[in-house]
């Protein structure tokens, strides 16, 4: 019996009766083999279980079939579910992930961790770390040193590299009409962290929503948070001491929210009675909150995975010296999901 662990494509070669390059479609999902002479091909390497060897593979196509990814905060659920969708999509499409994770959110120093990412031969670069105050200023020093294909998440956009980004001003514009189309006109928000851009973003979508509307926010109908639950039962008591006559609240992110759920209840207020409220992230849980929290969903698992096929693109198109692709800005769009904390009776 053949030692599997030294199977070579000569030996599912020789035992389907093609030759070696046949194979080499085959693994390659090259299209110019016969239907039946493929079927054939992938039972015998099915059988032998043969693996090719990503070294040989490396070198036969000039790539490492390795993705750099950097990411900072995975103690968060947002980065944690966007690299979730990066891994799956990455392994789906025959690639392996070497993962850095940033000191900080505002680290700005990344000339060694770009110079570490290219001396391991990745394909491209994955930029997962979201815009934090200004922790994208070397891009106009580094970026033309960078000869791989990269990728920034969660970022404004500019006209000189490829973002992939959730639409979070629309995400908050449709979040706070929801509330006006209640009937409530006095709504307030907790922000996230404003040195983030998306926490500037979804607090933009709720002023466009209330100006749009015909009322005017001003700065005691909102409070910042952090992110934490913690910080959104500090923010919310802040605005019901300077915004008492607050009927609807915008809440940045489902876990501030949380704790305005819980706080209203110690405050004796009734949801959505006396305040209709609604978070921002999707997040499993919001769903099993009491009452259950309506929310804007940021789909961030599609976020890391289209990422990846975009990236794919890149580096495929890299090899193609007679085809150059400008940098795109990709949205996804945010999805409403009503539910008790924000229902008419």
């Amino acid at each position: 019996m053949t030692d599997k662990n030294k199977i070579t494509i000569y030996d599912v070669a020789k035992k389907a009766g093609v030759s070696r390059q046949t194979v080499s479609r085959v693994l390659n999902n090259r299209q110019d083999v016969s239907a039946e002479t493929r079927k054939r091909v992938q039972e015998i390497i099915e059988g032998l279980s043969y693996h090719p060897s990503a070294i040989a593979r490396s070198l036969s196509r000039q790539k490492s079939y390795i993705f750099g990814v950097v990411t900072a905060g995975l103690k968060y659920i947002g980065p944690s579910r966007t690299l979730s969708g990066i891994t799956s999509k990455a392994e789906e499409m025959g690639y392996g992930l070497l993962l850095k994770e940033l000191a900080s959110f505002s680290a700005n120093n990344v000339h060694p961790l770009l110079g570490w990412l290219q001396s391991h031969q990745v394909d491209g670069i994955i930029w997962a770390a979201p815009e934090i105050e200004d922790n994208r200023n070397w891009l106009g020093d580094l970026l033309p040193e960078i000869d791989i294909p990269i990728i920034f998440l969660t970022m404004e956009k500019r006209e000189d590299v490829s973002i992939v980004s959730i639409d979070n001003y629309l995400g908050a514009r449709m979040a706070t009409e929801h509330l006006i189309s209640l009937g409530k006109k006095n709504i307030g928000h907790i922000t996230g962290p404003l040195d983030w851009w998306e926490a500037r973003q979804r607090k933009l979508g709720w002023e466009a929503a209330l100006s749009d509307a015909g009322y005017k926010p001003s700065t005691h109908m909102w409070a910042e948070g952090n992110w934490s639950s913690r910080s959104g039962k500090i923010a919310f008591i802040e605005l019901l001491e300077k915004f008492p006559g607050m009927d609807g609240l915008f809440v940045g992110n489902d876990q501030m929210a949380l704790s305005v759920l819980r706080t209203a209840f110690e405050q004796g207020k009734k949801i959505p009675d006396d305040l209709a409220v609604i978070g921002f992230d999707g997040i499993p849980e919001s769903e099993f909150y009491c009452p259950s929290l309506s929310t804007v969903n940021q789909n961030q698992n599609a976020l890391g995975c289209i990422a990846v096929e975009e990236l794919v693109r890149l580096v495929e198109n890299k090899f193609m010296a007679d085809d150059v692709i400008e940098p795109k800005y990709i949205t996804i769009l945010p999805e409403l999901i009503i539910r008790q904390s924000s229902q008419t009776p």
